[in-house]
C-alpha cells in the first residue's frame, strides 16, 4: 500500500506539475515559432481559420511559451502565484493551439487538456507567497503606466505620425521609443508630436531603469547580505507580528532552535557578524547591529513585534537591551533569562514581564532527584515538551 501511494504521488504530484508544465511551455514556445510563418500542414480546423490570425498566434504561442516557462520556475519554489497563472495559462495554450491550425500544434492541445487536472488537483502543495517589496510595486506600475500613456497618446494622436493607424502601431511605437531602440520607421510630424515623443522617451527610460533596478537591485542586495550574514530591505519589509531575539549565546541557541521548529517569524539581532553569517546559514533571519540600540530595533519594527526575548550571557547587556525594547515599544512582551540568580528582580526593573533563571530552575531539579523524587524527570520532560 506503501509503494502504491508513492506510485500516486510520483503520477500526479508536484513534481508531475511540474514536468508537465515544462514540456507544456517547450511545446508552446516550438510550435508558436514553427507556426509564425503560414504552415505548410494544415490540421482540421486550419481551413477555416485565416491566416492573419493563425500567424497571430503563432507570436502570442510563442510568448506564452515564455510566460510559462516564468511560472516553471515558480512552481518548483512552491508559489501559489505561480499555481493561479499555471491554471490561467494552460487554456490559452491549448485555444492558441488550435488556432494555428498546424498538425504540429495537436500534441500541444492535447496536453494542455490532461494538464489541467493534475494541476487543479495539487493546488495545497503549492501554499508559499512570493514576497514583493514596495520598490518592485512601483517599478511595475511605472512600467504599465508608461505603456498606456504612450500607446494611449500615440493612438489619439495618430495624425501627428507617419504609419499609426491602429492601437497595435501605437503600441510597438510606445516600445521601440520607450525602450529606446528607435528604429525611425515611425516619426512625429508636427511639434506637438516631437513633445509628446520627449514625454514618451523620459518616462520610458525612467520606468525601465527603476523596473531593471527593481530586479537587479535585490539579487546584488541578496548576494552582499548572504555574504555578511543579514537580512535584505525585502525582508525587513515583511516582518510582522514576529519575535525579536536580542543578542546571541549559550542561553538563546536552544531557544532559536526552538523557535525555528515552528511557524512563528522571528530575527536574531546581534552585533557579532560571524554569528550572523553562522546563523543565515542555518537559514535564520539575522540583523547586524547592538541590540542595545534604538536603529536596529527600529529597523527589525519592533513597534509590530509579537514579542521580545533577550537570554545571552550577560546580564548587564541583556538590561540595556530591555530598556531600549520598552522604551520603543511599551506594550511589547518581554521575556528574559538571567544567567546569575540576583539579577532576576533587576531584568524585571528594566521592563522585563516575565525573567527567568535557568541556573535555578536546573539546580532545584536537579537537588530534587538526588533526593530521590520520583518526579523530577518527568517535570523536565514537560517542560521540555512545552
Amino acid at each position: 500500500m506503501g509503494s502504491e501511494g508513492r506510485s500516486w504521488r510520483s503520477l500526479f504530484g508536484m513534481r508531475a506539475v511540474v514536468i508537465l508544465v515544462t514540456v507544456v511551455a517547450l511545446l508552446s514556445l516550438a510550435t508558436g515559432i514553427a507556426n509564425i510563418s503560414v504552415p505548410e500542414t494544415t490540421g482540421p480546423l486550419g481551413q477555416y481559420i485565416p491566416t492573419s490570425v493563425q500567424q497571430a498566434a503563432g507570436f502570442t504561442g510563442a510568448l506564452t511559451g515564455f510566460l510559462m516557462l516564468t511560472s516553471v520556475w515558480g512552481l518548483r519554489r512552491g508559489y501559489r502565484v505561480a499555481w493561479y497563472a499555471t491554471v490561467a495559462l494552460l487554456p490559452i495554450t491549448g485555444v492558441q493551439g488550435l488556432v494555428q491550425g498546424s498538425v504540429l500544434s495537436l500534441p500541444l492541445v492535447s496536453l494542455s487538456l490532461l494538464s489541467l487536472p493534475t494541476v487543479l488537483v495539487n493546488y495545497r502543495r503549492f501554499d508559499n507567497h512570493l514576497s514583493v517589496s514596495t520598490g518592485q510595486l512601483a517599478a511595475t506600475a511605472a512600467l504599465a503606466g508608461t505603456l498606456v500613456y504612450g500607446t494611449a497618446g500615440t493612438y489619439a494622436l495618430q495624425e501627428e505620425f507617419v504609419q499609426v493607424s491602429t492601437l497595435t502601431d501605437a503600441l510597438y511605437f510606445t516600445i521601440v521609443t520607450a525602450s529606446t531602440v528607435g528604429f525611425g520607421d515611425v516619426t512625429a510630424q508636427s511639434a506637438q508630436g516631437r513633445l509628446f515623443v520627449i514625454s514618451l522617451v523620459v518616462l520610458g527610460t525612467a520606468s525601465f531603469a527603476l523596473a531593471l533596478g527593481s530586479v537587479l537591485g535585490p539579487a546584488i542586495q541578496a548576494r552582499f547580505s548572504r555574504a555578511l550574514g543579514t537580512m535584505t530591505t525585502e525582508q525587513l519589509e515583511l516582518l510582522e507580528n514576529h519575535v525579536i531575539v536580542l543578542g546571541y549565546g549559550d542561553l538563546t541557541e536552544p531557544l532559536v532552535e526552538e523557535l525555528a521548529d515552528g511557524s512563528t517569524r522571528f530575527v536574531v539581532v546581534t552585533d557579532d557578524s560571524n554569528t550572523a553569517t553562522m546563523l543565515r546559514e542555518h537559514g535564520v533571519d539575522v540583523f547586524v547591529g547592538d541590540p542595545s540600540d534604538d536603529e536596529p530595533l527600529h529597523e527589525v519594527d519592533i513597534e509590530h513585534a509579537r514579542a521580545v526575548i533577550v537570554a545571552t550571557d550577560d546580564d548587564a547587556e541583556d538590561a540595556f537591551a530591555i530598556l531600549t525594547a520598552r522604551e520603543l515599544n511599551p506594550d511589547v512582551r518581554i521575556v528574559a533569562a538571567a544567567s546569575v540568580r540576583e539579577n532576576v528582580q533587576k531584568l524585571r526593573r528594566a521592563g522585563a514581564d516575565t525573567v527567568l533563571s535557568p541556573a535555578v530552575i536546573g539546580g532545584r531539579l536537579l537537588v530534587r532527584s538526588a533526593l530521590g523524587e520520583s518526579d523530577v524527570e518527568s517535570v523536565a520532560d514537560r517542560l521540555m515538551e512545552e
